[in-house]
C-alpha cells in the first residue's frame, strides 16, 4: 500500500514529529490539529468557538489540499482541555456540520498548553 504525505502552507506546519495528514487506503488521515493560525504561527481566538473554528479552517485546508474536501469526513476526534468547553464546541460544530455529521469521538488534552483549548484531528475520504 501506497501513501503520500500532505502538507500546505494554508494550516499551521506540523511538528517535525508527525504530518499534516497521509493519504492511504483511500482515506485521509488529518493530524490533531490545534487552532494555529498559518499566517501568525499563533493560536487563534480565546473563546472555544473561535479555536474549533480555526481548527476546522485548517483542517479544511489540508483536506482540499489532499483533493477532499469537510462533506467526506467520515470520523472526527476532538481533544478538550477543560470539559466544560463542550458545549461551545457543539455550537460551532453545528455551524459546519448541521446535517449528518461525521462520527465523533472525544477525550481530554493529556498535557497543558499554555491558550491551547482544542485539537481536531480527522478521516475523510479521498
Amino acid at each position: 500500500m501506497s501513501r503520500q504525505i500532505i502538507l500546505t502552507p494554508k494550516a499551521a506546519p506540523p511538528p517535525p514529529t508527525y504530518s499534516q495528514a497521509v493519504r492511504a487506503a483511500g482515506l485521509i488521515f488529518v493530524s490533531g490539529t490545534a487552532p494555529t493560525n498559518p499566517a501568525t504561527g499563533q493560536f487563534q481566538g480565546d473563546t472555544i468557538q473561535a479555536q474549533t473554528r480555526q481548527c476546522l479552517t485548517n483542517i479544511q485546508a489540508i483536506l482540499e489540499a489532499a483533493g477532499s474536501s469537510m462533506d467526506k469526513i467520515v470520523s472526527a476526534t476532538v481533544v478538550l482541555a477543560e470539559e466544560e468547553d463542550f458545549p461551545g464546541l457543539n455550537e460551532e460544530w453545528l455551524r459546519w456540520f448541521p446535517v449528518n455529521p461525521p462520527a465523533r469521538q472525544g477525550a481530554k488534552l493529556p498535557v497543558r498548553v499554555p491558550g491551547l483549548k482544542v485539537s481536531i484531528a480527522a478521516i475523510a475520504e479521498a
